[in-house]
């Protein structure tokens, strides 16, 4: 666990044992939040090399969450009657919450879909289309195969390129971070993609198949759409980072994520979720592409609560995270008293490094 995750968790368990969260509740609060979540699967044996399991929750934690927030006296609504109650100018009923889930996983039919039935909880998937149509690549996941079938990696040190082992976990991290930090710093969105098919194809990971074992398909997600709890939202086509990309490129992708919601679904939804979300992939020409295409609503992953005047095509989410699956974290979430102090830690550490590659 990095520094980073440490004062998180360890701010949040202070404000739960101190009473302070509670007794900030009333300034800190606002009016709601929405939650972020990616996959959800039942708890594994522990792995000693697992650079994704912050996007991971497992059901039981899932179930202990919706009951927690209807404990706090909270609402959980829809995302489109989250926003809606946000801007009212004079709402005074209920504190609420929105349950949103990013990239479309399978285990969110499978795992998520049953508690949330059982609690008749609203809930929204941010559909990325190219992974459901099996032509766009879920790149973390397919870097996370690779080094951890590897026994060596080629990754680049400089202008040349070099072997690195990968035999034990401790290798395996470093050799995940180098990769991610030249991913997400070095590379544009289009030449990313090109390495990761170089690497998967040396490593034999094959792309459509783990966005097929890994993805929920048009088929499930037109099972779903028969429930009325459940609501489709944009996650883009390619998933691409917008802020790296042209405005045009932004525009296309977006455009062409509603297109294929349209065509498979028959639905065009009016809530976007922003890839990566935070801030060094969300612009202000990306805020402007998303409201000129017609979205009402569009979310960041900028942890925070929902008070009225802020701007709708960068909302907070905070992220049910797989490191924190404890009720003394989600309380103080609830109470949003962690994320004044967090966000401006985070907006000093963005100055210093705006692309972090681990942790």
């Amino acid at each position: 666990m990095d520094l980073r995750r440490h004062l998180l968790a360890g701010g949040c368990k202070l404000l739960h044992w101190s009473g302070m969260g509670r007794l900030l509740a009333p300034f800190t609060g606002g009016r709601g939040v929405i939650f972020t979540l990616h996959s959800v699967r039942p708890a594994e044996a522990p792995k000693g090399f697992a650079p994704n399991a912050h996007l991971t929750v497992t059901p039981e934690f899932l179930d202990r969450t919706i009951r927690q927030i209807r404990a706090a006296g909270m609402e959980i609504v829809s995302l489109e009657t989250a926003v809606k109650r946000m801007r009212e100018p004079d709402y005074n009923g209920k504190r609420f919450a929105a349950l949103t889930f990013d990239d479309g996983y399978r285990d969110n039919l499978v795992h998520a879909w049953p508690v949330l039935k059982r609690h008749s909880a609203p809930f929204t998937i941010f559909v990325t289309s190219g992974f459901a149509d099996r032509s766009s690549e879920i790149w973390w996941e397919a870097l996370e195969r690779i080094v951890a079938t590897a026994e060596e990696v080629e990754v680049p040190v400089g202008a040349s390129m070099r072997r690195f082992s990968a035999r034990t976990d401790a290798d395996k991290e470093k050799v995940f971070c180098h990769l991610l930090h030249w991913f997400t710093r070095d590379l544009g969105e289009d030449s990313q993609r090109l390495e990761l098919r170089r690497l998967a194809m040396i490593h034999g990971i094959d792309l459509p198949a783990l966005a097929e074992e890994l993805i929920l398909s048009w088929d499930e997600l037109r099972e779903m759409l028969r429930d009325p709890l459940f609501s489709v939202g944009a996650h883009t086509h390619d998933h691409y980072a917008l802020a790296r990309l042209t405005r045009d490129r932004m525009r296309r992708d977006v455009a062409k994520g509603l297109e294929r919601l349209d065509q498979e679904l028959g639905v065009r939804p009016c809530v976007f979720a922003y890839p990566y979300g935070y801030e060094a992939a969300v612009n202000v020409q990306s805020l402007e592409v998303i409201r000129e295409l017609g979205f009402t609503a569009a979310v960041t992953t900028r942890p925070g609560v929902l008070s009225p005047g802020l701007e709708p095509m960068a909302l907070p989410r905070i992220s049910l995270n797989g490191y924190f699956q404890n009720s003394a974290i989600v309380s103080q979430y609830l109470t949003g008293a962690p994320f004044p102090v967090y966000n401006a830690a985070r907006r000093l550490r963005d100055m210093i490094n705006p692309h972090p590659a681990c942790g």
